[in-house]
């Protein structure tokens, strides 16, 4: 059985999990109704080093749950790494959703890098205010303020955070190159 194949298997296992039809499946990358909350957490990176949602006030922060083994999330990367050093508004943290060691990250990111800091999740404790992801990937949007103002569960693009962020964001946003 070839790789996509078994991604499509599992995308529709999780559908039924979560209680969706795969006629819905259209609808899981947008979620509309995430009440603005502020929201926080301090996680350490791969290197060890401790980053909190707080620092990075003042700009809009993208929190992007992923695992290795997650086909979309590794189609993820290069795009999100593109943002996050061509935009000066916006931060883009990976929080590392897998059960494994920091070695494995590490021969991970050499094959699939990624410009923006990784965050190790203990998938047994993860963050309170956002919690273990309904299905990988799933990705938060935090406003400079702090508060989430929404998710997408499943692939995201840059082009559909910096719409959002044109269309119902606050504020003007700047691009530098």
């Amino acid at each position: 059985m070839d790789g996509h194949l078994l991604s499509r298997i599992l995308v529709f296992a999780m559908l039924i999990a979560l209680g969706l039809s795969p006629a819905s499946a259209t609808n899981i990358g947008n979620i509309e109704d995430v009440a603005t909350k502020s929201v926080e957490f301090s996680l350490p990176d791969i290197d060890g080093y401790d980053h909190s949602l707080a620092d990075y006030r003042g700009e809009w922060v993208v929190v992007n749950y992923w695992a290795t083994w997650c086909a979309p999330c590794r189609k993820e990367i290069p795009d999100l790494s593109q943002m996050h050093d061509n935009r000066s508004d916006i931060t883009v943290l990976g929080l590392a959703f897998e059960d494994t060691d920091v070695d494995v990250f590490r021969e991970f990111l050499v094959e699939y890098p990624a410009s923006y800091p990784i965050l190790l999740v203990d998938v047994y404790d993860p963050p309170a205010d956002f919690g273990a992801p309904r299905a990988l990937p799933t990705t938060y949007l935090i406003d400079p303020a702090g508060d989430w103002v929404h998710t997408w569960i499943g692939p995201v693009t840059s082009v559909m955070i910096s719409d959002w962020i044109a269309d119902e964001g606050i504020g003007e946003t700047k691009e530098h190159g």
